[in-house]
């Protein structure tokens, strides 16, 4: 929940104005995972899988992604 008081900070903040620089230099989107390109793939998943994705990703303190990827790191070694 957004309180007031940080409505205000951030109101103050606009007013002080940005480094335009500072801003353009941290770039756009997702930082890259490696000199790869990365590629989206979908995969269905049943509710009892997703619970179980997201039980595993809460205990680890990790994404979705990363817990899928570590599987299958783990799975191909």
């Amino acid at each position: 929940m957004v309180t007031d008081e940080q409505i205000q900070e951030w109101a103050d903040e606009a007013e002080k104005g940005y480094d335009l620089a500072e801003l353009k230099r941290r770039g756009r989107g997702r930082p890259g995972r490696g000199a790869e390109p990365m590629q989206v793939v979908a995969v269905r998943l049943t509710a009892e899988e997703i619970a179980s994705l997201d039980a595993l990703s809460a205990r680890e303190h990790q994404s979705r992604s990363e817990t899928i990827r570590r599987a299958l790191a783990h799975y191909s070694a």
